[in-house]
């Protein structure tokens, strides 16, 4: 479809890029009282990707909700991101995804093509992933912005969270990183057509089918790394499971495109935020600059990362690797001794 519109312009921010940066949430949240329910599985006092609400013995309900300005122009393609990403936190859980209600933003003079589009997208990815979109709401806004509020399905003994990583564990990631790198470079003109391609397929591969695979395997912790990258997410799987992550970054798949942009400075605002959130906390050993700033890349509807028995990596991983993006085994989860919480080697 020709668009006249050029969502990407009317946004300061693009994608998770525009997510509130890690430390600051922390500071804002601190101090709420969390009330006690012995019902909610899973809160927002460990940084989880979703919240768990115990049914019966049999059902729990995970609970997410995510949406953000346009990270592309077309309306449709849009709309599937936005679509991919708001998904994606059930899947991190454990979950499948089965209620969603659109959350849009729209400027007055917005074409009602445009918008159609936009909610086309979205509708399209939720019914791939399952889900049903049954309704919703919508405001004014000079700034377009569009995302899902979902509901899922879990059964209580097998919610998984960020906070479950034990000594030993093996890390695996199911997408490349780069996406926020790339997509910054676009509103410049430097990124290349290919690659950019290669971003928006990344970005609308729903987790779902490293969740199908994860769910058959002892995995002790999970998270979908997106708005605080890599290294922001790594660091709240570590604190909050009182371990280290020792990440091997060679072994970590790096869009090349995304590392040379990355040398000459192209580097999204969200990336400045997750270093300044996680760098205290992480030893980079010789990692080259250009390198660490990919880690710390704010990604768009990223992949799952899996903290999995050694005893089951082996078996996930060769599953993994004809069921998703890119299947990498990036590290292992070790014992805190204190200090740094992750360490690149």
């Amino acid at each position: 479809m020709e668009n006249e519109v050029k969502l990407t312009k009317l946004a300061k921010c693009a994608g998770c890029g525009a997510k509130v940066g890690a430390g600051v949430l922390a500071q804002i949240l601190g101090d709420m009282k969390v009330h006690h329910d012995p019902n909610l599985l899973v809160g927002f006092d460990k940084s989880d990707d979703a919240s768990v609400y115990k049914v019966s013995d049999d059902l729990a309900l995970v609970q997410t909700v995510d949406f953000f300005p346009p990270i592309h122009d077309d309306p449709y393609t849009f709309g599937q991101i936005a679509a991919t990403n708001a998904l994606s936190d059930v899947y991190a859980m454990g979950g499948e995804p089965k209620l969603a209600l659109n959350i849009m933003a729209v400027p007055k003079d917005m074409p009602a093509e445009t918008v159609h589009e936009i909610l086309r997208g979205g509708y399209d990815k939720a019914y791939e992933a399952g889900a049903i979109i049954t309704g919703g709401h919508s405001i004014l806004d000079d700034e377009p912005k569009y995302g899902l509020a979902v509901t899922g399905f879990v059964h209580p003994d097998r919610v998984l969270t960020n906070s479950g990583a034990k000594p030993g564990d093996v890390l695996l990631l199911t997408k490349p990183l780069g996406i926020g790198i790339l997509t910054t470079a676009a509103k410049v003109d430097m990124a290349s057509l290919e690659n950019m391609a290669y971003a928006v397929k990344l970005m609308t591969t729903l987790n779902r089918a490293a969740r199908d695979a994860m769910v058959k395997y002892r995995v002790h912790a999970c998270t979908d790394v997106t708005g605080f990258s890599l290294m922001g997410h790594g660091l709240e799987m570590a604190q909050g499971s009182d371990v280290e992550l020792h990440l091997n970054v060679s072994a970590i798949d790096l869009i090349p495109e995304a590392v040379e942009l990355a040398r000459i400075g192209i580097l999204p605002e969200g990336m400045y935020r997750n270093r300044s959130f996680a760098e205290p906390y992480a030893d980079p050993g010789k990692t080259e600059l250009c390198r660490q700033d990919v880690l710390y890349d704010p990604q768009t509807a990223g992949g799952l990362l899996i903290a999995v028995d050694p005893a089951d990596a082996a078996a996930l991983y060769e599953e993994l690797k004809d069921a998703v993006p890119s299947a990498q085994c990036i590290g292992t989860v070790e014992p805190y001794h204190g200090g740094k919480r992750i360490f690149l080697h």
